[in-house]
């Protein structure tokens, strides 16, 4: 029997959220944080509209489900993101106590995984999912971004 709610479910919420994103302008990552198999936040990059380096998807997405469930500790949840977490991102990931970050694509430049950034020790990481899929569409945006400068 093949479970509805996996890996692969979530991570392509995370990717539409990623389009919402590109649709936009914004870099193309998106994120999704479940609980008990529920999405409670779902967000995109806002970088530009918000003028803010630090609005990254993961941090939009902490900040929402935090909200959503009334406190600042997101234990029993999984962030689902489009690329590895950053190490800003990898950081409040820490002290969120996050239980799981599933990524797809890596980032092998500026990673938490390249940077070296420790992970709350409760916190399981695992990447990978529909990689392809979040990397091109990452591709896509800086092609068409280059092109049009």
């Amino acid at each position: 029997m093949i479970e509805p709610y996996d890996d692969t479910y979530f991570m392509k919420r995370a990717l539409q959220e990623a389009e919402e994103a590109y649709e936009q302008g914004e870099i193309p990552i998106g994120a999704v944080i479940v609980a008990n198999n529920q999405i409670i936040a779902r967000a995109h990059n806002l970088t530009e509209t918000l003028n803010d380096v630090t609005a990254h998807a993961e941090m939009q997405a902490i900040t929402s489900a935090a909200s959503f469930l009334g406190g600042k500790y997101l234990q029993k949840c999984t962030l689902y993101v489009t690329i590895e977490p950053c190490q800003m991102c990898a950081g409040a990931l820490y002290w969120s106590q996050i239980s799981n970050i599933v990524y797809g694509a890596r980032d092998e430049q500026r990673g938490c995984i390249e940077m070296g950034t420790k992970l709350h020790p409760k916190t399981g990481m695992k990447g990978g999912v529909l990689a392809e899929e979040c990397s091109q569409l990452l591709k896509k945006f800086f092609v068409e971004k280059r092109n049009l400068n």
